[in-house]
């Protein structure tokens, strides 16, 4: 028979993120996201004080970089002491974001932390906030930011408690999303005698495994427009039968959202500024009073889209949006519009142009037997490409393509540049 307890798993906290890239937002939207990660962190130690956890667990990248900000480490300090007064303990890892190698100010840890080193694995005891012994945590740190090594391999179970918990940042089956930090397969996990494996590093919500449970809770703030929806920690409750139960907090003080527009249907320009307010209306209502940075992406086939792709026009109507969604100094759960892409097509299908002569025609024809092959469509890009990929981001954008993708590509320069000939033809 098992004690019960409960505990919140959270990780990639990257406390003090500095976002950056927004230099041309308003300042109350900079510094609402330069507080964020601060604000989502008491947000979960909130939910360990409302689901009357046992103990915490972070699973690595407490902080932004290995030279920690002294503002994150001296408020990280003072909201562990807030937990150590309600007997709540804390254990930590550190990962590739914050090895043990970044300058670090000399500060002491409350007494209800504890921080596992990096020289091995060391195991912990973990207790109920009534004394009585939880679990055993096992839990080693990261000493430099790129770690190769399988850190999983050094965890061995030891006898003694009810419950057992590994703590770990790595990446689990070579996710090739994230950087191979302390690569690990999810089989020797699984295998490895333990009843949870709290992990950190990949910044999606996953369960890996149930029984035993290998889990990422995801990080608890989005930082960019490439980490759109529900981000927060897991709480887990342990039942004296052992039963595992996950239920998800949802800790993001600003949301980041990417939302598809279509064109299809709308004629004239009126519609679809309606359709781009509805879009950022219904982003607030869902937020439900929280702030959110928005990025619109126009999509579908319709008569709009030749003077869409024109020159500025989608900053134009991005400007425009800001005015009619209203300033973020105006509210506090604003919606920030942070870009509008288009990804339209044409209402007419370029394809009618094959048969023609001149310019226009050959354009087509090489275009439709580019994205039909994959061999002639690759050798398309490079020729386009050329002298850009002497860009080492480029190339590197360019040779990771897939076939899908490059199709698309060459299917959209088509259709831009057919366009651009038949404005110029009937200006002409």
């Amino acid at each position: 028979m098992k004690v019960p307890f409960t505990f919140v798993h959270a990780a990639d906290l990257h406390l003090d993120s500095p976002f950056k890239g927004l230099a041309r937002v308003p300042e109350t939207v900079r510094e609402r996201l330069r507080e964020s990660t601060f604000a989502s962190f008491r947000n979960v130690l909130q939910a360990a004080r409302n689901e009357k956890a046992d103990f915490v667990v972070l699973a690595g990248d407490l902080y932004d970089t290995a030279d920690r900000s002294l503002r994150a480490q001296l408020r990280l300090q003072r909201m562990f002491s807030e937990l150590g007064e309600e007997g709540i303990g804390v254990f930590v890892v550190h990962g590739n974001h914050d090895p043990e190698s970044g300058a670090q100010a000399r500060l002491d840890w409350p007494a209800n932390v504890h921080a596992f080193g990096s020289a091995a694995v060391e195991h912990k005891p973990a207790y109920r906030r009534d004394g009585r012994l939880a679990a055993y945590i096992y839990g080693i740190s990261f000493p430099t930011p790129a770690v190769s090594d399988n850190l999983a391999a050094r965890f061995v179970r030891k006898e003694g408690a009810p419950f057992h918990l590994a703590l770990l940042h790595a990446n689990v089956d070579g996710d090739p999303a994230h950087d191979n930090y302390a690569p690990c397969r999810l089989q020797e996990l699984v295998s490895a005698g333990f009843d949870y494996w709290a992990l950190g590093h990949v910044h999606d919500r996953r369960l890996l495994h149930e029984y035993p449970h290998v889990a990422y809770p995801g990080n608890i703030q989005g930082r960019s427009i490439r980490e759109t929806g529900p981000k927060g920690a897991s709480v887990v409750r342990v039942s004296e039968t052992g039963e595992i139960r996950i239920d998800f907090r949802d800790t993001a003080d600003v949301l980041w959202r990417e939302t598809a527009v279509t064109i299809e249907g709308a004629e004239r320009e009126q519609q679809l500024k309606e359709r781009l307010l509805q879009a950022a209306e219904e982003a607030r209502a869902e937020a439900r009073g929280r702030p959110v940075v928005l990025r619109l992406r126009l999509e579908g086939r319709g008569s709009l889209h030749d003077a869409l792709i024109r020159d500025s026009m989608a900053e134009e109507w991005l400007e425009e949006l800001r005015e009619w969604i209203g300033s973020p100094d105006d509210r506090d759960d604003w919606v920030w519009a942070e870009s509008i892409s288009v990804r339209t097509s044409s209402a007419s299908d370029p394809a009618r142009y094959a048969d023609e002569d001149g310019f226009l025609g050959e354009l087509v024809r090489r275009g439709l037997r580019a994205s039909e092959h994959p061999e002639k469509s690759q050798a398309l890009i490079r020729e386009a490409l050329d002298t850009l990929r002497k860009q080492p981001q480029i190339r590197a954008w360019a040779d990771a393509m897939g076939e899908a993708e490059r199709s698309e590509l060459i299917r959209r320069a088509m259709e831009t540049a057919a366009a651009l000939l038949r404005d110029e033809e009937s200006s002409g």
